[in-house]
């Protein structure tokens, strides 16, 4: 699966195809007609309320994949030690790796499609943490 062009119009679909979810069953849950469920399919972003629902009726969690594309595509941030967080919005560290990251960039170095270097350079994780993932596979 690749993080980098997310069309989440397509995923939606794909997992309403694997699910078998008519869109029957899509227009009364998300309270839209066919021609809307249609849209989805073809937008390549949705508005987060929408996401959520589609999310709660396929059983499927598409934030991560943009959480995926953050973690592997944004650059690393400054670390500055004196600015306060607030506390009305929540803080999540960057560099938590889903399973399905690890497959994603291990399948990277076994297919021989990036190297360990290139794997390092280009989604900036550090050369210990790799290696941890190699060595369990």
């Amino acid at each position: 699966m690749l993080y980098k062009d997310i069309h989440i119009g397509q995923f939606i679909k794909e997992r309403a195809n694997e699910l078998e979810v008519s869109k029957e069953r899509m227009c009364s849950f998300l309270k839209k007609d066919e021609k809307a469920i249609d849209k989805i399919f073809e937008s390549a972003s949705i508005e987060t309320d929408l996401l959520l629902r589609c999310s709660k009726l396929l059983e499927y969690d598409f934030f991560r994949i943009y959480s995926s594309h953050l973690i592997l595509y944004a650059p690393p941030s400054a670390v500055d030690k004196t600015k306060t967080k607030s506390d009305k919005i929540p803080y999540f560290r960057k560099n938590i790796y889903t399973q399905e990251i690890k497959e994603f960039i291990i399948g990277k170095i076994l297919s021989g499609e990036m190297t360990h270097n290139e794997i390092i350079q280009e989604y900036s994780i550090p050369k210990s943490t790799l290696h941890r993932w190699l060595q369990k596979t």
